[in-house]
């Protein structure tokens, strides 16, 4: 029997993945090699390690997707193996075999097994000959309007990419070379092809664990269907729901699929199951996936350990360990849900999880970290495990709502409202979720005070300014006081609301409100202001950066920024300006895009990358463009003047009654 005992690791990822793989090798007593890229340089995963390894450059294809200088990395650093992660070359078989062609250990299936199914369209032709239920594929070139809805995929890769809904049969062609477009740039592949799309589908997946003994688990079932622009958002193990017999057919059909590849380590098989319980094969994920955690806290099991000893020529137990309780993982992410889900970049000042037992958080950060604009905008993933769903749920909304995170907007407060949703609380769970309920999980959310959050940061500013931060002064009722109300104005991120306080700074005591009845101060701190609001005293934790105000209570959180009294006329951008939303890297133009011409409401006129998605920056109104300061191939900053719009009158409707 083989049997390479693993002595030193390279994770060729970096993050979260990257951090959790170190995790276990500590454990086993693994030594550590990273690899990263500048952008990368001081990452907690390089901090992790025992070894690392520069890759010159930023960009992901200068770096993490250069296969060569990876196994370069790992022989200068006298790795005996290399470990994929996901993303990246996770999937790549080529990468897969340049690592074994080196002597080194491969953490990850055999190279066919890659390679059968790396294409969607050659794994779904394979499925069929296994037994493995699929959705027959539609023709492009002969699609009709019986054959609507479509979905469009690219045949290489994943994460969303290159994946469209066609709902109009003329707008067929258009989507096709985008999605096309897309893929040959994510994937080096712009092969697409078109399947029926199942509205109401629910995303469900079963992690399967193989060892060259000829055993085959298929541990469970995980349902992944909130997601956003096709990317899991919250996914959760057992899949809720389902009878009996639909997860015995899942098992079945995932470990067929896994025996018709002669799969060898860990690995998912996803399928669509429909409305009426019907389940389709999606693919198979050849590597561990993000959400592999919660099936993890439900088995008991190591994935990334069993991966390793697979990897080393061992045997799994004859059958898996039994499950027990349920589980569910939120992907905290830098974005703006809000806001087309834009990523956002800079400085991670905090980012600290309630302790209980029963969480989990898996992360590539700490505060004090940067987000750049290279990599996902994903900061970590929180998990809760409890003995049931309701329980595990309610555990993981209130971990993330009482967590600190401090720096760029997330999505924290959708993930909290999510999980809360009566709909997922019932567990009536599909891939539509966020197209329907977004608006309202975005909305202002009842509960929330900013303006006495605001009023806590400026009653704290005002004690570190008057006395540098004295121990807490409390009090129980006001004081008649001679000095005059001073005034703060704040900005609360993301909604960019305004909100001006006022208060007195006396010369003895602590500062007070002015005008805001139903409030009486009980104590005040640089960090820590307590009000009674109403007859309940609350407690606010304060944390200043600069001009930045991060507001803390039991139930909310809130990031104000201090703004001057009086505005800087300079801060006005001319009418009709379309600034880069983040920075990013411009990677097309419509078609015929100049100075010069027209364009109309709503119609996109530039597209950036960013965090490895997409965004379109559409015109503000229909008119003339009168500047066009972006090219492909440019990288700009958030801010950037990227072209400028001139409203035309004549195209704005006249109201019917000047008509």
């Amino acid at each position: 029997m083989r049997s390479d005992v693993i002595q030193t690791l390279l994770v060729a990822n970096r993050g979260e993945i990257a951090c959790r793989i170190f995790r276990t090798c500590r454990d086993l007593g693994i030594t550590t090699v990273a690899v990263y890229s500048d952008a990368d340089d001081g990452a907690l995963h390089v901090r992790e390690a025992d070894l690392a390894v520069r890759l010159p450059g930023a960009a992901p294809a200068d770096t993490y997707l250069r296969g060569d200088l990876v196994v370069a990395a790992a022989l200068a650093a006298g790795a005996d193996a290399v470990h994929p992660g996901y993303g990246f070359l996770s999937e790549n078989a080529a990468f897969a075999a340049s690592v074994q062609d080196a002597g080194l250990v491969w953490v990850g299936p055999p190279v066919k097994a890659i390679e059968l199914m790396a294409s969607k369209t050659r794994a779904k032709e394979l499925m069929a000959g296994a037994g493995v239920p699929l959705l027959a594929p539609v023709d492009p070139a002969t699609a009709a309007e019986d054959d609507l809805p479509l979905l469009l995929k690219a045949a290489a890769g994943g994460g969303g990419r290159g994946m469209r809904i066609v709902r109009e049969l003329g707008a067929l062609p258009g989507e096709l070379l985008a999605a096309a477009a897309e893929a040959a740039s994510a994937f080096g592949d712009g092969e697409v092809f078109a399947e029926p799309y199942v509205e109401r589908g629910r995303h469900v997946e079963v992690q399967v664990m193989a060892d060259e003994h000829d055993t085959v688990w298929a541990l469970g079932t995980r349902d992944c269907s909130l997601q956003r622009r096709h990317q899991k958002v919250i996914e959760e193990a057992p899949a809720p729901g389902l009878d009996d017999a639909l997860r015995t057919r899942l098992r079945d059909a995932a470990t067929a699929a896994a025996r018709a590849v002669g799969y060898r380590g860990a690995g998912t098989v996803e399928f669509l199951v429909s409305a009426d319980g019907r389940p389709y094969f999606l693919e198979m994920n050849t590597r561990l996936q993000v959400e592999h955690p919660v099936t993890e806290a439900v088995f008991g099991l190591d994935l990334v350990a069993l991966q390793l000893r697979v990897a080393e020529g061992g045997p799994l137990g004859a059958t898996p360990p039994s499950p027990s309780g349920h589980a569910v993982e939120a992907r905290l992410y830098a974005e703006d849900p809000a806001r087309d889900w834009q990523p956002q970049t800079g400085a991670l000042l905090a980012l600290d999880l309630p302790d209980a037992p029963g969480l989990r958080l898996d992360t590539g950060y700490t505060g004090g970290d940067t987000i750049g604009v290279h990599y996902d905008p994903m900061l970590a993933k929180v998990i809760a495990h409890a003995p049931t769903r309701a329980e595990a749920v309610r555990l993981l909304a209130r971990a993330l709502e009482r967590a600190r995170i401090h720096g760029p907007v997330t999505n924290r407060e959708l993930l909290v409202r999510s999980l809360r949703h009566p709909d997922f609380a019932a567990a009536r769970l599909d891939t539509g979720f966020y197209d329907r309920h977004l608006a309202a999980l975005t909305a202002p959310a009842a509960g929330r005070d900013p303006a006495r959050a605001a009023l806590a940061g400026a009653l704290a500013a005002a004690v570190t300014a008057t006395s540098g931060g004295p121990a807490p002064t409390r009090f129980g009722a006001w004081r008649n006081v001679p000095s005059g109300p001073q005034l703060k104005r704040y900005r609360s991120e993301p909604d960019g609301a305004e909100h001006e306080v006022a208060y007195r700074t006396p010369r003895t005591g602590a500062p007070e409100p002015h005008d805001a009845p139903g409030v009486r101060v009980l104590a005040v701190t640089p960090d820590r202001v307590t009000l009674e609001l109403d007859g309940v005293a609350r407690h606010f934790t304060v944390t200043a950066d600069g001009d930045r105000v991060f507001v803390d209570t039991d139930a909310a959180s809130y990031t104000f920024t201090a703004l001057p009294r009086f505005t800087d006329p300079a801060t006005h951008t001319e009418p009709g300006s379309l600034l880069a939303p983040m920075p990013g890297t411009v990677v097309r133009l419509a078609e015929g895009l100049a100075a010069g011409v027209p364009v109309e409401a709503g119609q996109p006129l530039i597209w950036l990358e960013a965090m490895k998605m997409e965004h379109r920056i559409l015109a503000p109104a229909s008119g003339l463009l009168t500047a066009l300061h972006a090219a492909p191939g440019h990288q700009v900053e958030v801010g950037a003047l990227l072209a400028v719009v001139q409203e035309d009158p004549a195209a704005i409707p006249v109201p019917e009654e000047t008509a």
